[in-house]
């Protein structure tokens, strides 16, 4: 009998390039669609590649010409245009389309906690989350009309090697390093999760193939919850900083500053983000995570000692964080 064979669209990203591994790993067959661009994460040996732009949907249907899939996960749609075009694209061609959504997509903030795949879908922050809800819509009418088989994956902040997963990314761990205060939004206390991109890919390798998520929707984040002050003070230790200084600055007033930075605050991360993986743990017997943030904010940091040119520093992020140090320290 030959292995299941799974289309990844995208495959070179934080979360994709993790689910990839994990599926060559765990036996798959493995293709992956996209422009091949990427040279930070390559693909696994053994890994088909198709080259398309997976926003061309003529391009798609040539690339993949004659071809089915037991399963298809695609981490490259972000609009209602382009849900409505995998539908035509794979409809017929595949077993399952794991749609990759996103946990912003849920309501802010939340009513309750923990938040569930039942938490109702309202975000009026980000138009991402409100694209990314837009695309469940469509593909779960898709469903319910044509029999399209949709999965809906909803991870939330996942991070690799790469990710520095702080607003202003490497420009606050150099920052730190410096001895230099680095500001936190709101009074650091909000709560949060962050999920290491290899423990995601266990739990959606995992509901590959699995018949009874078809329709249904499943969020897959870590179970350990810090606070903000914690998850800058765990980047510090990891990068050998001195205890940093952390200014706390309303999210409103990061926004006003800078609103480009400030939505993905009143958007997502000013609020709390606990999850409950019960739906997970129980399609995926075994699934955990088991990647603690200290151990994944040492990853990130040695990721970027290894090549001081990946050391960005965002002087723009710079200049906003001079701004309300000036007001919120008292600096000047």
């Amino acid at each position: 009998m030959s292995a299941p064979h799974v289309l990844f669209i995208g495959g070179t990203g934080v979360i994709s390039s993790a689910c990839a591994r994990r599926a060559v790993a765990t036996g798959w067959q493995v293709s992956v669609l996209n422009r091949g661009r990427s040279s930070t994460r390559p693909l696994p040996e053994g890994v088909e590649a198709l080259h398309a732009d997976a926003h061309d949907p003529a391009a798609v249907r040539q690339a993949l010409e004659g071809r089915g899939f037991d399963a298809v996960a695609d981490f490259m749609t972000f609009t209602p245009d382009q849900a409505a075009a995998a539908v035509e694209a794979f409809t017929g061609r595949t077993g399952q389309y794991v749609f990759v959504s996103s946990a912003s997509a849920y309501a802010k903030p939340p009513a309750s906690l923990p938040v569930t795949e039942s938490t109702p879908l309202r975000n009026p922050f980000l138009q991402y989350s409100r694209d990314k809800i837009a695309c469940e819509e469509r593909l779960v009418d898709a469903h319910r009309e044509r029999g399209f088989p949709v999965t809906i994956v909803r991870p939330s902040h996942t991070y690799d090697a790469t990710s520095v997963p702080l607003l202003g990314g490497w420009t606050e761990v150099d920052r730190m390093r410096r001895g230099l205060p680095v500001v936190v939004h709101g009074d650091g206390t909000s709560l949060w999760t962050l999920t290491h991109h290899d423990d995601f890919a266990r739990g959606f390798v995992g509901l590959l193939g699995l018949p009874a998520t078809i329709g249904d929707a499943v969020q897959i984040t870590s179970d350990e919850v810090l606070t903000w002050n914690a998850i800058y003070r765990q980047m510090a230790r990891a990068a050998g900083a001195p205890e940093p200084e952390l200014v706390h600055v309303p999210s409103e007033a990061i926004h006003a500053v800078a609103p480009d930075i400030g939505d993905a605050l009143l958007g997502d991360r000013m609020h709390h983000g606990v999850f409950d993986n019960s739906k997970v743990k129980a399609l995926v017997p075994g699934f955990a995570a088991t990647v603690p943030f200290w151990r994944g904010a040492r990853e990130v940091v040695a990721w970027h000692d290894a090549d001081p040119s990946r050391q960005r520093v965002d002087e723009r992020y710079t200049a906003v964080t001079e701004q309300l140090l000036t007001r919120y320290a008292l600096r000047g």
